[in-house]
């Protein structure tokens, strides 16, 4: 599609006022929208705006989402700044998942099993007013892409990996109600750490020993890589897996979303599984911080179409 000259594109925004629907206190238009946003170091490389931006645009909702440069030494000022213009809440992002905590009044229990926190809600209060939720939403993005094409109370399941995002999606998992979790990792000390969490979720844990090629437990019917294995530039990279051992009923996902047809998904595919793509559960994520701010649950069609779209992926 060509780009609107620049002139054209401010024509466009401007014509939005006033939003149907959008009333101020009195009764009239209201000019004022609500601010959400994302703090995080490196902000230039996040696309999350684009699937934001489609979304508010396709709910007709007036929400604006700011993408914001904030170094480890600004992150309390840029909490407070938020807090004291009245924001619904803001993503955080690396490297700020950790130290933020120390900043909000509540954790959810995802967030509290994981020490770690990508979404936080504005409750209570106008304007400044309120308190701070951390929400972790990254597993519930892998588990939200996945209810369609399998139950995940009483699966079995297989986390590789042992970072943030295998904790989370494993935290997720049992939360959700997966009756076993196997955990594969290098290191048997954080695969240890995951498997802990596992069981603070509420599901049985299992390790799988890693080798080369990686066995499947034979009742496992989800399977996640959970790495950055296969992320460009370094795209026909890929855990080695026995795909022997897939059984045929099988889905298999992957976190990395770029490319989205990775070497460990078109594997799996040839092996049987049925495939979820990382920029699927970026997405899913994507539209859980949209239902935990906004309460509405976004089509995920518009927002996938924008994410594509700014990273050239269509």
């Amino acid at each position: 599609m060509e780009r609107l000259p620049e002139w054209a594109q401010v024509e466009k925004r401007l014509r939005r006022w006033p939003v149907a629907g959008s009333l101020g206190p009195m009764g009239t238009p209201s000019f004022l929208d609500d601010v959400v946003g994302s703090f995080s170091t490196g902000a230039a490389d996040n696309p999350t705006v684009a699937m934001m931006d489609a979304a508010f645009a396709a709910e007709g909702l007036p929400w604006r989402y700011l993408n914001c440069e904030v170094e480890p030494g600004d992150l309390t000022a840029a909490v407070d700044g938020a807090r004291a213009m009245g924001w619904q809440g803001f993503n955080c992002s690396m490297p700020h998942k950790q130290t933020v905590i120390r900043l909000l009044d509540s954790l959810s229990p995802s967030a509290e099993l994981c020490q770690a926190v990508n979404c936080v809600v504005r409750i209570g209060g106008d304007g400044g007013a309120g308190g701070w939720v951390g929400h972790n939403t990254d597993g519930a993005g892998f588990v939200a892409s996945c209810r369609d094409l399998i139950d995940v109370a009483g699966v079995e399941a297989l986390v590789i990996g042992t970072g943030g995002a295998a904790s989370a999606i494993a935290v997720e998992l049992g939360l959700a109600g997966a009756a076993r979790i196997f955990v594969a990792g290098r290191d048997p000390h954080r695969t240890a750490l995951v498997a802990n969490l596992v069981g603070a979720a509420g599901a049985e844990v299992g390790i799988v020993p890693w080798r080369a090629p990686l066995p499947i437990p034979e009742p496992v019917r989800l399977i996640v890589d959970a790495t950055p294995v296969g992320m460009t530039p370094d795209v026909e990279a890929a855990i080695d897996v026995d795909w022997s051992t897939l059984r045929p009923d099988s889905v298999v996902g992957d976190v990395v979303f770029n490319p989205a047809a990775t070497a460990l998904l078109r594997a799996a595919a040839d092996a049987g599984a049925t495939t979820v793509d990382g920029t699927g559960m970026l997405v899913a994520q994507a539209a859980e911080n949209i239902r935990l701010w906004t309460g509405s649950r976004p089509d995920h069609g518009p927002m996938r179409t924008a994410l594509e779209r700014a990273l050239g992926l269509s």
